[in-house]
């Protein structure tokens, strides 16, 4: 209890001195032992790299979970070290809702179907966000926290030790100042300035090896930096391995919603628009004085109609050459000689194409057209 007490004391003592000291170095009232400045550059150096090796961290993790209250819950996992349960990805969800809905409408209906299809592929989004989330604070994010709970608590201590024991020797160097000038004064005797003298080499000794050793542990910032190096380009990596993923399933789900399209369009086509001249001329016999509009079977074949055979890529103008009267809302009626401009639609039978007239638009049948150049 007493040696307790006694080093409670000498501690106490020892920390007064140094404040003392450090307070009248502020002051200017005190001498101060100035660092080597190589050591000097190398502190700069280690304090900008664990002040922004921080920023990039935190900036990482908003990144990745936007979400403050589970960032909150992964930090006290993490500092509880016990393992994070799996979270569902916001996308995963989304699809999960997409695919119970589905049920709901019934996956035979063309909604439902869509539904399905859309659903399974932000199931995958969400899947491989998850695997992204995970690769990065393996690969990245826990590199950084190692460095700064790690190396840098270290360098912080030795630091903080190279500072007392620059304190302790400034204090050795103002006693045999003091020392010197009483003895001047015949105030001491020499065995006072020789005990302050030893004091000094002491404190200077334990000076110069706290300096060797925190320049040392500075000087593995280098290291640092050539591994956090490595992190980007790993973080980089899984970032790009990402987002290819993600280009590649939405690239496969417009695929498979074109497919619905076509199949549904076709469908709607082979029920609503039957042949144009089928349709104007029902089978049977024809009412005396009435003519049938040449059909492409029966109608001379000239240039410009074999010229409607060819395949139609993007909007071209198009001269009506006979009239023709729609049958219902999806067609549109023509005038022979006026000017169209028409297009494919993807699933439409080949024998029509989509036409405009201003703002008109409708289905036009190909023979009783000529595309111009």
């Amino acid at each position: 209890m007493d040696f307790n007490v006694k080093k409670l004391a000498s501690g106490a003592g020892v920390f007064f001195t140094r404040a003392v000291q450090f307070t009248e170095e502020k002051l200017g009232q005190a001498e101060k032992t100035e660092l080597d400045p190589h050591l000097e550059n190398l502190i700069a150096r280690a304090d900008c790299t664990k002040n922004w090796t921080e920023k990039i961290l935190r900036q990482t993790e908003v990144l990745l979970q936007p979400n403050p209250s589970a960032r909150i819950e992964e930090f006290i996992y993490d500092k509880l070290e016990k393992k994070l349960p799996s979270r569902t990805t916001n996308a995963e969800l989304l699809g999960q809702y997409m695919l119970d809905a589905s049920n709901e409408f019934g996956q035979g209906t063309p909604y439902g179907s869509t539904l399905v299809i859309v659903g399974e592929y932000q199931k995958r989004l969400g899947s491989a966000e998850r695997e992204f989330l995970q690769t990065s604070a393996a690969t990245f994010l826990t590199p950084l926290r190692n460095f700064l709970e790690g190396d840098w608590r270290t360098i912080s201590k030795e630091r903080r030790l190279l500072e007392n024991r620059r304190l302790d020797l400034d204090i050795c160097k103002t006693r045999l100042k003091k020392a010197k000038q009483a003895e001047a004064k015949a105030a001491l005797l020499s065995e006072e300035v020789d005990k302050a003298e030893h004091e000094l080499r002491v404190a200077q000794t334990e000076f110069d090896r706290q300096a060797e050793v925190t320049r040392l542990l500075l000087e593995g910032i280098s290291s640092t930096h050539l591994n956090h190096q490595r992190c980007l380009q790993d973080f980089a990596e899984a970032q790009a391995t990402y987002y290819a993923q993600c280009h590649h399933y939405m690239h496969e789900l417009q695929r498979e919603l074109n497919k619905c399209a076509n199949a549904v369009g076709t469908s709607y086509q082979s029920a609503a628009c039957p042949d144009p001249v089928s349709a104007a001329f029902p089978s049977g016999p024809l009412s005396p004085g009435t003519t049938a509009p040449a059909s492409s079977s029966n109608k001379p074949k000239t240039p410009a109609m074999e010229q409607t055979q060819l395949p139609i890529t993007g909007t071209r103008k198009a001269k009506v050459l006979y009239d023709y009267d729609a049958h219902d809302s999806t067609e549109l009626s023509l005038l022979a000689d006026e000017l169209i401009t028409v297009y494919t639609v993807p699933g439409m039978d080949p024998d029509w194409l989509f036409g405009e007239r201003g703002n008109e638009k409708g289905k036009v049948p190909v023979t009783y057209l000529e595309l111009l150049s």
